[in-house]
């Protein structure tokens, strides 16, 4: 069997899977437009106040995208890491030509197009619900690898945190512990000046940071800052390649 001819095998199965769990497919549509219905409907923004949700509303834009492009990913992926493994399915594997990193690929490749589409649609909706005024332009493209490649970056983490969880239950645990720091405290609902001075240096550590920030110069500001936004997506995409490097070498070759 042919490289191509496994990864096709392995991403039409894990698609299958994906589509057969409801509750994944809820929460990777319809959670992400209720964190658009709370904070950009009903709480709304202010741009001219003060406090949490001063900014206008283009700001907030990165942390609806990064709902989607961070909790489906760490979760999907570390559950599967940790279903395979309590049902021996790794034992299997390691008996076929199936390599490591092409079954993250393929899975990474299933999550990246469930949740592209999960966003363009939540993007869409953001623009009709919450007022946000963004003009069309090419440079709106690079939100498309933006996502795509968070999205694989966090498919890489959420292996590791499979690997490292023992149960099922226990990587839900592990990646909403995760994800929520991440959330709120990488530029995303939170801008780095309303947090104390001696934590600002530590946004830069967190992925998430790069894929807010290479948003918002595309949505939040008059013309897309293509340049700033470059600068990001190219830092998502190395840290991509680190991020699924570990997460191959987490995939358990035997239970």
């Amino acid at each position: 069997m042919t490289r191509l001819r496994r990864l096709r095998a392995e991403f039409t199965a894990e698609r299958r899977s994906f589509l057969r769990r409801r509750t994944a497919v809820f929460f990777t549509f319809v959670f992400p437009l209720l964190i658009v219905l709370i904070f950009g409907v009903l709480v709304q923004t202010d741009g001219g106040g003060v406090g949490l949700f001063a900014r206008p509303p283009a700001f907030y834009v990165p942390g609806y995208l990064a709902v989607v492009v961070l909790f489906t990913p760490l979760s999907r992926v570390g559950s599967t890491v940790a279903r395979h493994r309590d049902g021996a399915r790794f034992e299997k594997l390691a008996t076929t030509p199936l390599r490591r990193w092409e079954w993250l690929l393929a899975h990474a490749t299933v999550n990246a197009a469930v949740i592209g589409l999960a966003a363009l649609l939540l993007f869409v909706l953001t623009l009709l619900l919450t007022g946000v005024a963004v003009a069309p332009a090419p440079a709106l493209l690079l939100l498309v690898p933006l996502v795509t490649l968070a999205t694989i970056l966090f498919c890489g983490v959420g292996c590791v945190v499979g690997r490292v969880a023992g149960s099922q239950d226990g990587v839900i645990a592990a990646s909403n512990a995760l994800a929520l720091p991440l959330l709120f405290l990488s530029e995303t609902f939170v801008a780095a000046d309303q947090l104390p001075a001696w934590f600002r240096p530590a946004v830069g550590l967190s992925p998430l940071t790069y894929f807010a920030r290479g948003v918002r110069a595309l949505v939040d500001s008059g013309d897309p800052a293509v340049g700033v936004a470059l600068t990001n997506l190219a830092a998502v995409a190395a840290l991509a390649v680190v991020a699924v490097a570990a997460g191959a070498a987490a995939v358990p070759r035997t239970d």
